[in-house]
């Protein structure tokens, strides 16, 4: 296995919070420590720059709490950047922010026609783009996606709230190789998933409840929850090293490592 370098955007913490309930991880009852959220995000870059990968910053905007997870950002493959339309008012103007830094990074611009929150359901795989839709970005924007980056577009049926993103239910591991929650998926789609990967890593629900699946891979490392013991012992068995990260803390909003990390791929894949 060999590792590639990763070009990686992420933001801050600053103003992390769990202020509203927009999936089932969150609970503005529940007390939140944005300092240690702070520290965890500082760990996960750090084992990123350990890695040898380039990470750059989006400044944290007032106001806006949960745009510490970048990957909803946006989509950027092949120095083309498609743009964000949330679902969910509370997090609207996170997306102006993120097309402002694309801009200025001078990405190719393109605008969502339709729901589409990045990253997070929008994953590459090889040669296919492999496109959440169930219950945040809208299956309407599968098409624009597809005319926009010039890749197959694979449509993933998402049947459980709680992995409302399709990088909360599946990790690319490398061109050929994906981990995945089989029952996060509507039967076709699992289908799919064993007819395009059937050499795939499934994860247990044990593991995918710590955001086990929300992993960042080089194609040799795994930065993944530390709390995912189970699955990173099968991706081990694979040849994979995996890097432990606790977020625990930013799992009080739904996300971990993927969720903190938008892949730019600026010249190629």
């Amino acid at each position: 296995m060999d590792a590639t370098s990763q070009h990686f955007l992420m933001c801050r913490p600053t103003y992390f919070a769990v202020d509203y309930a927009i999936n089932p991880w969150m609970d503005p009852s529940a007390p939140v420590d944005t300092d240690l959220a702070i520290q965890q995000w500082e760990q996960l870059r750090q084992a990123y720059r350990d890695l040898g990968h380039t990470v750059e910053e989006i400044a944290p905007v007032p106001g806006l709490p949960d745009m510490v997870f970048a990957a909803n950002g946006g989509t950027v493959i092949d120095g083309k950047a498609m743009a964000v339309q949330f679902r969910d008012p509370q997090r609207a103007d996170e997306a102006p922010a993120y097309r402002a830094w694309f801009e200025a990074a001078g990405l190719e611009l393109h605008d969502p026609k339709h729901v589409n929150e990045g990253e997070g359901d929008i994953l590459l795989a090889g040669e296919y783009l492999l496109a959440g839709t169930g219950f945040r970005t809208a299956h309407a924007s599968h098409a624009q996606l597809q005319e926009v980056f010039g890749y197959p577009v694979i449509t993933m049926q998402l049947v459980d709230p709680r992995f409302y993103h399709l990088d909360t239910a599946l990790a690319v591991l490398d061109d050929r190789t994906v981990a995945y929650l089989p029952e996060a998926f509507s039967p076709g789609s699992q289908e799919v998933l064993r007819r395009l990967f059937p050499d795939a890593v499934h994860a247990t629900m044990v593991d995918a409840m710590v955001l086990g699946l929300n992993a960042v891979s080089d194609g040799q490392h795994v930065v993944l929850p530390t709390q995912a013991t189970g699955l990173a012992a099968k991706l081990r068995d694979r040849g994979y090293q995996t890097i432990g990260v606790d977020l625990s803390e930013l799992r009080k909003a739904g996300g971990g490592p993927k969720c903190c990390t938008l892949r730019l791929r600026q010249g190629g894949k």
